[in-house]
Parts: structure tokens; C-alpha cells; sequence
């Protein structure tokens, strides 16, 4: 299992947002011209992130007391997240092989592929042991 549970999912990723913010804030770019809200419905373990790029700063929220309606809302399992992560698995393949499967305009998860490709650069020294 890529996460014992959904604590350490949200540390990873919240360690990884924020360092991809830091040093790389371009990697966002995408996401804030698209304006998009996208919404992480995860399994195995249960999480559910929102990542709000309609204004700079992103915001990201953790866990399922968020009530935004997203523009697009992504199921995922932890495991898959974690592949596309450290580069094992590209975000159109998790697509195509319903890993990745996105709930309105399917388009718009390519927005994403950004904000992974640099993500994938600071993900395995984040959390590439779990």
C-alpha cells in the first residue's frame, strides 16, 4: 500500500504542494489560467483533497469537510496517486486505464499534467520510501 492511511497521504502531499510552491511556482501555471477547482475523491486509504487554482495562491484543502462545488472531481486510489507521483505511471495512462477516473470535463484533468511533471521531481525524496 503506497499510504498507511489518510494522515500520511496528507502530510505527503501537503509537504509536496508546498515545496512545489516554493521552488517551482510555475508548476501551477496551468491550473490558475484554467481557473480550476479540482476535487480528489482518493481510496485506500479514504482522503479528499481540494486544490482551488481560480486565484494565485492555490489553495489546497485536506479531508472531506470542504464544501466547494469543483469544476472537475477525480477518483483516484492512493496507490495510483502514488505511481503517477514518482513517475511510474503518466497521468494519460491512468486515464485510459480508468485508474484515473475524472467526473465532468475529462480535458480538464490534462491541466494537471503540469503541476505532476514538476511534483514528480520533489515526490520521491518527500515520500518515495512509503
Amino acid at each position: 500500500m503506497a499510504y498507511r492511511d489518510e494522515t500520511q497521504l496528507y502530510s505527503c502531499l501537503g509537504q509536496l504542494f508546498n515545496q512545489v510552491e516554493t521552488d517551482i511556482p510555475q508548476a501551477t501555471d496551468s491550473l490558475l489560467k484554467a481557473k480550476l477547482s479540482i476535487r480528489f475523491n482518493v481510496t485506500d486509504p479514504t482522503a479528499m483533497l481540494l486544490i482551488n487554482a481560480k486565484e494565485r495562491p492555490l489553495q489546497i484543502e485536506y479531508g472531506r469537510a470542504n464544501n466547494h462545488k469543483p469544476d472537475l472531481e477525480v477518483d483516484v486510489t492512493g496507490e495510483a496517486l502514488h505511481q503517477i507521483l514518482m513517475g511510474q505511471l503518466s497521468l494519460t495512462k491512468a486515464v485510459g486505464s480508468k485508474k484515473v477516473k475524472p467526473k465532468g470535463p475529462v480535458w480538464k484533468v490534462m491541466a494537471l499534467a503540469d503541476l505532476f511533471y514538476h511534483a514528480q521531481k520533489i515526490y520521491p525524496s518527500i515520500c518515495g520510501g512509503q
